[in-house]
């Protein structure tokens, strides 16, 4: 990493203290039709260490999903790199995986089949072996007793635990979610979140979060990233050093949440869900 870089970095306030797993080096993406250049991510440079959980918040057309698309390897930038344990990410991996805000479980499939079919990523597994991990990752999630329920027959909050197990069975090293949440009623909305604090507990994995909802950004985060549009950039970086597990409503939480509702309300564009 240059020192450029990384003095960059630390005047934003983007640099961990624990060794990176990800880095973002002045990554910026143009989207070219024949009727406009739309200029959707600007210089964003982030580090992000391994285990840690970073939420991404801003109004819509900010860049949050591209960005996660880049980190992917869905995406190329089109200017700066991304690194992965140090190495240029020049595509899709199995050690970073993607959760989308629409669960994407193949509905002629039952909840075992769609995790056992995640599984399949993991060639030095056998059968027998991917059955355990299937029905350890269902028990995880707390659907052990719907291990043949078909995708019709669940709710949307559980077809989202389908594809949060479906996506930690192959035990990617990176998790990135994009919106997993945003569809879900607000009681459903606020289990999930309390069990991807468990879940990010015990499995260690670093996650990045996308999120409108600053309340949810703020109870999940070690971080919170807010993006500004028009081009998509970082206008500021909060910790959040709140013990775990947080409770939603508490005060504590909630006076990071005004906090960072208000640098999000003063951005262009931007709609504020706190």
């Amino acid at each position: 990493m240059s020192d450029a870089a990384l003095a960059a970095l630390h005047a934003r306030g983007t640099v961990p203290t624990a060794r990176p797993k990800l880095l973002v080096e002045a990554v910026s993406k143009w989207f070219r039709t024949p009727r406009a250049e739309v200029h959707a991510l600007h210089d964003i440079s982030l580090s992000v260490a391994e285990g840690e959980f970073v939420c991404l918040v801003g109004p819509s057309g900010c860049g949050k999903s591209t960005l996660l698309d880049i980190l992917a390897g869905l995406t190329k930038p089109d200017a700066g790199r991304v690194l992965a344990d140090n190495k240029p990410v020049e595509g899709p991996g199995r050690q970073r995986l993607v959760m989308f805000q629409e669960s994407a479980l193949f509905p002629w499939l039952d909840t075992f089949g769609n995790v056992m079919f995640g599984l399949k990523l993991r060639s030095d597994l056998t059968n027998p072996q991917r059955r355990e991990i299937a029905l350890e990752h269902l028990r995880l999630v707390g659907l052990e007793g719907f291990t043949h329920a078909h995708v019709h027959e669940l709710s949307g909050g559980m077809k989202q635990r389908v594809a949060l197990a479906r996506a930690l069975a192959p035990d990617p090293q990176v998790l990135l979610m994009d919106e997993p949440f945003s569809a879900l009623d607000a009681l459903t909305r606020d289990q999930l979140c309390d069990d991807l604090q468990r879940i990010w507990g015990e499995s260690g994995k670093t996650i990045l979060f996308v999120t409108h909802n600053v309340r949810e950004a703020v109870c999940l985060a070690d971080r919170v990233v807010l993006l500004a549009p028009r081009p998509g950039r970082i206008a500021e970086v909060f910790d959040i050093r709140l013990p775990r597990p947080r409770d939603m409503n508490s005060v504590e939480l909630s006076e990071h949440v005004v906090r960072i509702a208000a640098a999000l309300k003063s951005t262009p564009g931007a709609t504020v869900q706190p």
